[in-house]
Parts: C-alpha cells; structure tokens; sequence
C-alpha cells in the first residue's frame, strides 16, 4: 500500500523560492504541495481551507510576518506544522518563532536532502532545528537566569491555568496590584513580553510541567 504523502503549503515572499522549493518537492512522491503564499495572512487562508500536515513558513515578509501567522495558526486550532525556513538566525528571529510554535528552524542554506528530512520529521510532530539554531537555543538554556520565588511561581501556574490578575489575587488572598507586580517581574525574568510567551517559556524551562493543576 502506498504511503500517503505529506502534503505542504510553502509560505515565502519570494516567487523564485517558491518555485525551487515546489520543484524539489513535486518530485517527490512522498509529497504533495496544496499551495503558495506570499505573506503569512494568505498561508493562514490557506491552511484552513487546505488543511496541510506541514507548512514552510519564511519570516521576514511584508504584510503579515511569519512569527504573526504562527501565532494565529495556533489561536486558530489549525493543526500544521510549522517549519521555519529563513535566512536570519539571531535571537530576535529563532526565540519569538519557537515561542509561538513553531515546530522546526532551518536555514536557507539547508541541502535538499537534508530539508526533505526535516519536512518528514516535523510531519511526525517531532523539534527539528539547524545546528546554529540548536546552538544558540542551548546557550539560552544554559544562561544564568534569575530564578523565580516560590510566589511568582504561584501566579505563574495560576496564569497558565487561564486565571486572571483578579482571580489570581483572590485566590492567593493578596491585592490585584501585588499580583501585577509580580507578574511584570516574571516578564523580566523570562525575558518576555505577555502571558502567553510566559507560560510557553516557562513550560520548555521546565519551570511548569503538565502535572501542575
């Protein structure tokens, strides 16, 4: 019995990507290309309409950016995948993309084979990253953070259980403002910006598993 091909939405804003990528894929029969976007706005159309099982996504381009097409593919339920494939590999680029979701980094610079493998392998759900990129995630890792009290620790579970500033309040018996203050500070210490950024930072630190209520 014949394997069904993965079947693929390429999302790039430069036509002559495109086409090298569907060409590379198209002749492959373990593939299927459903689709071009040229901005992440239309490879989220595209996704819901198609129903990919793995989307190249590039993250610099005009209109919607990639890094805001995989946040709303996840506000969404589209369940894709998501394989970055872009030229830039800095901090600024990698940690925003893998904290919205995606499921794999590679560079532009990635050999067909070598991509091929990637595209099979996020298919099946599983982290596929370029060395550059797995590198600099592990220097992030082994960083000396300002560790969280056991308090922020508290409002962070609490936060990740969909509470807010109110009701984390109420249920800790302190004032909304303590609970803001400390929530700004979990900001600081994980380097990040909303809720959302938190709890996912939090969750690939280890700092919240699936077990806590």
């Amino acid at each position: 019995m014949a394997e069904t091909p993965i079947r693929l939405i390429i999302a790039d804003d430069h036509p002559i990507v495109r086409d090298g990528l569907r060409g590379m894929f198209a002749g492959d029969p373990g593939f299927e290309v459903l689709g071009e976007a040229a901005d992440g706005a239309e490879a989220v159309e595209l996704a819901r309409a198609l129903r990919p099982d793995v989307i190249l996504m590039d993250l610099r381009m005009p209109g919607t950016d990639g890094v805001t097409a995989i946040k709303e593919l996840a506000r969404l339920g589209v369940p894709a995948r998501v394989l970055v494939l872009t030229t830039y590999d800095t901090d600024r680029d990698v940690m925003p993309a893998i904290e919205a979701g995606a499921t794999g980094y590679l560079l532009k610079d990635t050999g067909p084979e070598e991509l091929i493998r990637a595209v099979r392998t996020a298919a099946r759900g599983e982290a596929v990253l370029s060395p550059s990129v797995a590198t600099r995630l592990l220097g992030q890792v082994r960083a000396p953070a300002d560790p969280l009290s056991a308090r922020e620790l508290e409002i962070l579970r609490l936060i990740a259980a969909g509470a807010t500033n109110r009701e984390a309040a109420a249920r800790l018996f302190i004032s909304e403002a303590t609970v803001k203050s400390h929530v700004l500070h979990i900001y600081t210490k994980l380097g990040v910006n909303d809720r959302a950024a938190a709890v996912a930072t939090a969750f690939r630190r280890g700092l919240l598993t699936l077990d806590d209520d």
